[in-house]
């Protein structure tokens, strides 16, 4: 028998051993399937973590605002575990929502269903993001609340051109509650979105310019190289990523950039990230970047080829909050 191949024995979940949500991360890398996978997650979390020289991303994509899960991604802001933000305009737009909201928790978001008549809830104004309602109103009063704000800054007539990293610095000193885009403010954390024009924000700007003469143009553009500036001023990094979409490749594509600016004029070697976590529930069988492995993302030199990485087949609204709270238990911050 070759022993070299028997190393270790799987180790049954013991539930009576179990005291904290760390404790079943640890036991769980034992186990097999993605219980294993989300126990190793911790590890190379943990790990980035550790390294103060790494720059860490988070890529936010799906529905995890209005999910409820943007109180985790602000306080990953405040602990300093996450440097940067990329994200969905979707995610944007639900958390100034939220912010706009005139009820105490600043919450816009209702508990819904996913089993309801769809037509009937168009007839009531009320949109459903899978099982969570939200009534329209609440873009209304995002996008009467955005208009008072913008209007302090952007004068009517005048052609304004900006990146999207700062409108949602100006928007994050100026919006009420707490959210997303105020903790970055507060932290100084950039967040960065590849699609804007992709959400009711870039609705909301466009009717701004119709109705309001107020012409705000987004230069996404720009924000690559800002972003590859961050990266310049780091020797490592990492990446959390949520889902896929636009948010995953936006922030990944930096090196190809870097590789192909950079190396031919300063003679710098840009290899890739050297950490990341992901969570998403789509495949590679397809061809879809969504679903595209570390490995592949190698061969165009996203990732290092030595990178130290795990993927989690599992919805993100259990894996991600699962995981930071397993993160916080191990670093002491609970």
């Amino acid at each position: 028998m070759s022993k070299h191949l028997l190393r270790s024995k799987v180790k049954p979940f013991d539930p009576k051993k179990v005291k904290t949500i760390q404790d079943a991360f640890e036991a769980l890398s034992n186990t097999s399937f993605q219980g294993r996978n989300l126990g190793k997650a911790l590890d190379v979390m943990f790990q980035m973590v550790q390294e103060e020289s790494c720059l860490k991303i988070l890529t936010l994509s799906g529905a995890m605002v209005p999910a409820g899960m943007e109180e985790i991604v602000c306080q990953l802001i405040e602990h300093h575990i996450i440097d940067v933000v990329v994200t969905t305009g979707a995610n944007i737009i639900h958390s100034i929502v939220n912010s706009f909201d005139p009820t105490p928790e600043h919450q816009a978001h209702y508990m819904g269903a996913e089993g309801v008549d769809d037509a009937e809830l168009y007839k009531h104004r009320i949109n459903r993001i899978y099982d969570i309602f939200l009534p329209e109103e609440g873009y209304g009063y995002a996008e009467d609340g955005l208009l008072q704000i913008i209007s302090e800054k952007f004068n009517p007539s005048t052609k304004h051109i900006l990146t999207p990293s700062e409108l949602f610095e100006f928007l994050g000193k100026k919006l009420p509650g707490r959210g997303l885009l105020q903790v970055a403010y507060q932290n100084k954390t950039p967040i960065f979105c590849g699609a804007t024009s992709d959400s009711e924000l870039g609705l909301n700007l466009m009717k701004y310019r119709k109705r309001n003469n107020i012409n705000i143009t987004l230069d996404e553009l720009k924000d690559i190289e800002y972003f590859a500036n961050l990266i310049r001023k780091h020797e490592h990094y990492g990446t959390i990523i949520i889902g896929g979409g636009v948010p995953r490749n936006w922030a990944q594509q930096v090196f190809p950039y870097l590789d192909q600016m950079d190396q031919s004029t300063e003679g710098k070697q840009y290899n890739g990230y050297h950490y990341s976590v992901r969570f998403h529930t789509a495949t590679h069988y397809d061809g879809g970047l969504s679903g595209c492995t570390i490995s592949e993302s190698i061969s165009w030199g996203k990732y290092a080829k030595n990178a130290t990485h795990q993927s989690v087949w599992v919805d993100a609204t259990i894996g991600f909050p699962l995981i930071v709270t397993a993160l916080f238990q191990k670093l002491g911050l609970i």
